[in-house]
Parts: C-alpha cells; structure tokens; sequence
C-alpha cells in the first residue's frame, strides 16, 4: 500500500494547506505584470512558497532563519518593486517569528518584520507612490501584523508549559507508584515481620516440647493460632490501606508479643496520647512495633522495658533490653533504616546504643491535635 504524500510535516495537520489561500491574491496581481517583471515576480511566487513549505521542515533547525530571511526578502521586492499591496504577504513571516523560544532571536526576527513593513511604506511615501490614505488603509493590518508574533510565541510557551506539566505530573505518577511500592514492602516488613519470626520461635519451641510436655505444646501451638489471626488481621488492614494505629493499641499489642516470645514487659510513662495527632501515633507505634521485633529476633532477651516521656516540645521513647547488644556493623539494617525513614516524615530522630543490651531512643517534635 502507498503512503500518502504530505507536503507539510503530518504534526502540524491541515493549518499550513490554509494559508496557502492568499497565494491566490498575488498570483492573480502578477497576471497584470508583462514581460520579465511579470516571470520574476512568479519566480519569486514559486520561491516564497518553497520558503513557506521549509519553514514548517526546519523548525528548530540553523535552516530555519535563512528562510525566514527569504520570505521577507521576497516581500520586501515586491512591496517596493511591484506594489505595496503585496505588504499583506507579512502575514506569513509574523506568524513564523512567533516560533522562536530564545528572547535574543526572536527580538532580532522581529525587528526584521517591522524592517520589512516599514521600509516599503516609507520609501513609497518619499517617492510620492502611494496616498497617506492608502498607507492608512493597510496600517490596522500592519499593526495585526506585529502584535501576532507575541501571540504565537505566548501560545507556543503555553503549550510547551502544558506539556513539561503533563510530564512532570507523569514523573509524580511513576515516583508515586514506587513510592507506594517502598511503603508497602515497609509496611509489610513491619506488621508480619515480628509475627512471622514469632511464629518461627514458636514452631521450634513446639518441635522441642512434643514429646515430653503435650500440655505447654498445647498451648504454645494455640498461641500460634492467635498470632497467625492477628498476621492475617494486618494484612487486611494493609490492603485496605492500613487503618492508623494509637500507641495505647500498640503497647498493648508488645505486651501480648512480647509475652508469647517469653519476654518480660516493663512499661513506665504517660497513658494518655489522645492530644497527639493520629499521624504521629501510626508512625511512633510502627517504628515501636519494628524496635521489638528485632529484639524478638535478635537479642536473645529476657526482658524488655519501655518508658515514653512526653514534655511541652517533644516525645522521648526509650526502648531497652537485657540482650546481647546490637552490633555496629548492623546498626542499620533495613529495619531502623524504615524506622529513621518514618521518622523523618515527623522531624523525629533514632539513636543506638549498647548498654546492659540495646537501647533504641526515639525523640519526636510534638504538634498537638487542634482543640
């Protein structure tokens, strides 16, 4: 199948076939010429189009001044040589000066335009050619003339706005998507990652005790059902976009995990966060949340103690241990980096220390809920 021929670029569509209709008005003017003036003003007809047509090509390209150029040289003949009605011509170089998108070339094509209009008018007038009347006739053009250059380079800037817009909202889009992505692999890290490494705990524990106490395997295997409906209860949260959780909750839910794990719980400080914003409670009970986990996981201990200080500025959490102390070299593993992560978001701030254990403190900066 053949393609079909496009004189003009296909971008631009059929708008650059419809100026093509005030080629008509000079053809028509030339037939009253004779001789070589009348073949020179159809070779410089023929030229302007061609000029015309590469405009359209070369935009953006070192060509496209040079053609700009001849088009106004060609007008500029026939203004001065031929007749000065062949000035509506400037139609078609305005329409291109307003194509520039640098301020310095497009000042310089547009002082060629008002060149290339005024020239003729002034010249004409000085060689008593043409009437004041018939160079006031065509002055509401010229000035439409110079005013559509600025209209076309505001509506090109405009759409070239439109369109960095349209990318930079594509950009927030992609960044969005993995971000989301980020906080769900976060989110899951910190809701099922301390019940699965309990349930792990658990399943060994069960392995040992099977045949020397059926009561405690009992027991411990109903333990690991409650724990594996409360990991399924927070997946479902977490596909319905996790529902927010207060730190009452959350201290209530370390007890019970930590009771399971064989630690035991020490919780000193204030018990009443109600004046502490929803927001910062999720974030405070999640970083809270992973802060057990890894002791769960890592530490090896036997008790765990939390104390929560609340002053006029700030939060002080102190999470510690009675474990093995966290090594240097994983002081942030991808845990405490999301828990740093998290806090950020707050203006919080996590320190790691080694004292009889680990010792995880949390500052947060308090914003009170609005009364």
């Amino acid at each position: 199948m053949k393609k079909a021929i496009s004189i003009f670029p296909k971008q631009f569509g059929f708008f650059p076939y419809i100026f093509l209709v005030y080629i008509i008005m000079p053809f028509l003017t030339l037939l009253k010429e004779s001789g070589i003036k009348q073949l020179i003003g159809y070779s410089m007809l023929v030229l302007f189009v061609a000029a015309y047509r590469q405009l359209f090509s070369s935009l953006g390209r070192g060509s496209f001044t040079y053609w700009l150029i001849v088009q106004m040289a060609v007008i500029l003949i026939y203004s001065l040589f031929y007749d000065i009605s062949y000035i509506y011509l400037g139609f078609f170089p305005a329409n291109f000066v307003g194509y520039y998108k640098e301020k310095t070339k497009f000042n310089r094509a547009f002082c060629g335009l008002l060149f290339m209009l005024l020239l003729p008018c002034l010249y004409r007038l000085f060689a008593d050619t043409v009437s004041i009347r018939e160079l006031f006739s065509i002055l509401p053009f010229q000035v439409i003339m110079l005013i559509s250059p600025f209209g076309i380079r505001s509506m090109f800037r405009r759409i070239e706005l439109e369109t960095k817009l349209d990318q930079a909202n594509e950009q927030i889009k992609e960044l969005s998507k993995r971000e989301e992505r980020v906080r769900i692999a976060r989110d899951l890290h910190d809701t099922l990652g301390h019940t699965l490494s309990l349930l792990t705990l658990k399943s060994q524990l069960i392995q040992r005790l099977a045949a020397s106490d059926p009561e405690r395997t009992r027991l411990e295997a109903k333990e690991m059902e409650t724990s594996s409906r409360a990991a399924l209860k927070q997946v479902r949260e977490l596909v319905s976009d996790m529902r927010t959780v207060t730190m009452t909750e959350e201290l209530a839910n370390i007890q019970h995990i930590l009771r399971a794990g064989n630690i035991t719980f020490e919780y000193e400080g204030d018990d009443d966060f109600t004046a502490i914003s929803p927001v910062t409670q999720n974030i405070i009970s999640m970083c809270m949340r992973e802060a057990v986990t890894n002791i769960i996981k890592h530490s090896k201990a036997t008790h765990c103690a939390i104390s929560i200080t609340q002053f006029v500025d700030k939060m002080r959490i102190v999470i510690r241990d009675d474990g093995k102390g966290a090594a240097k070299e994983k002081t942030f593993g991808n845990g405490l980096r999301g828990m740093e992560e998290r806090l950020m978001l707050i203006e919080g701030g996590l320190t790691l220390s080694a004292h009889k254990g680990t010792v995880v403190t949390l500052t947060i900066p308090l914003i009170k809920k609005a009364e």
